[in-house]
This record gives C-alpha cells, sequence and structure tokens, in this order.
C-alpha cells in the first residue's frame, strides 16, 4: 500500500505579543456536528502531474497551493518555518510549514468538491473542503487540532523561542 502524503501551512500572527495559529474547519456533510479534535491546517495532497515528470514532489510547493486553495489567499511573504512531518491515525504523513500573517477569517473562500449524499441516494453535492477558519491561541488550538497535528503547534512555538 502506498503512503498517503499530505503538505500545509500553519499560519500564525502575534498580535499584541501573544500567539494564534488559524485552523481549519472540514467541511462536508459528515463534520457539521464535530468539532473538538477534527480541525486541522489547511493542508492536501500532491496532483498526479506533480510528480509526473522527475518522480518527485515539491511538498513546499504543494502546502502553498493547499493553502491558497483552502482559504481563498496566497501564503504571506517571507520566511517559512519547517515543522517536518507528523503521522495522523489513519497512517498519512503531513508535511507542514509556518508562516506569520494575517487572514479575515470572514473573507476566506474554500475550493469544493462532489460526492453522493446520502450515500447511496443518486444525488451528488457540493461541499467546501474547509467550511470555515479561525484563529486559535495555542492552548485553544490543542482542544480543536486533530491529535498528530497538535505536535506542529509544539514544534512553532519551539521554533518562535528559539528566535532571538
Amino acid at each position: 500500500m502506498a503512503e498517503i502524503v499530505s503538505a500545509g501551512i500553519l499560519l500564525f500572527r502575534r498580535p499584541a505579543g501573544s500567539l494564534e495559529v488559524l485552523l481549519g474547519h472540514p467541511g462536508g456533510p459528515w463534520s457539521g456536528g464535530t468539532d473538538a479534535g477534527s480541525w486541522g491546517i489547511p493542508k492536501g495532497q500532491p496532483h498526479r502531474a506533480e510528480s509526473a515528470e522527475t518522480g518527485a514532489t515539491d511538498l513546499l510547493a504543494v502546502a502553498r497551493r493547499e493553502f491558497e486553495e483552502e482559504t481563498g489567499h496566497p501564503v504571506p511573504a517571507g520566511t517559512l518555518i519547517p515543522l517536518g512531518a507528523v503521522v495522523q491515525k489513519g497512517g498519512k504523513v503531513v508535511h507542514a510549514w509556518a508562516a506569520e500573517g494575517d487572514l479575515d477569517p470572514a473573507l476566506a473562500s474554500s475550493n469544493t468538491f462532489q460526492m453522493e449524499w446520502p450515500p447511496r441516494s443518486g444525488r451528488v453535492g457540493t461541499f467546501p473542503e474547509i467550511d470555515r477558519v479561525a484563529w486559535f491561541e495555542p492552548s485553544e488550538a490543542r482542544v480543536r487540532i486533530r491529535d498528530a497535528q497538535m505536535a506542529l503547534i509544539d514544534r512553532l512555538e519551539a521554533a518562535l523561542a528559539a528566535k532571538p
């Protein structure tokens, strides 16, 4: 079985000296009632064409593309902080980078996907990949984010603390 790989961006800001991270809530009919443990960073998988020519994938390019697709905004210019990879419960490997910037959640818009819903109904619905984004302080973000992605917040805090 092939390893499932994903790449994303953890956007952060520092209003009045505190830290906040931007998380996205998954869209689709199955996630409407979920909250704690269901949020995550804007991320996604490489397209086949992204590795077809070289056999390799530029995961940072994938992370940038996915952030823009899922928030409607490009990754802010500036230095990115590599956060490494985490492995989610289902085995998906998520590679992440952090970027400092700001984004108004009210102006965020996600790309969409189609699926049959309800199952075996013959009806196809269109749903956003992320139905909303929000800013959270690290303590609240740790409650909302998927367990495996919690390490990305820890790594961001460590990287920011290490900077002079």
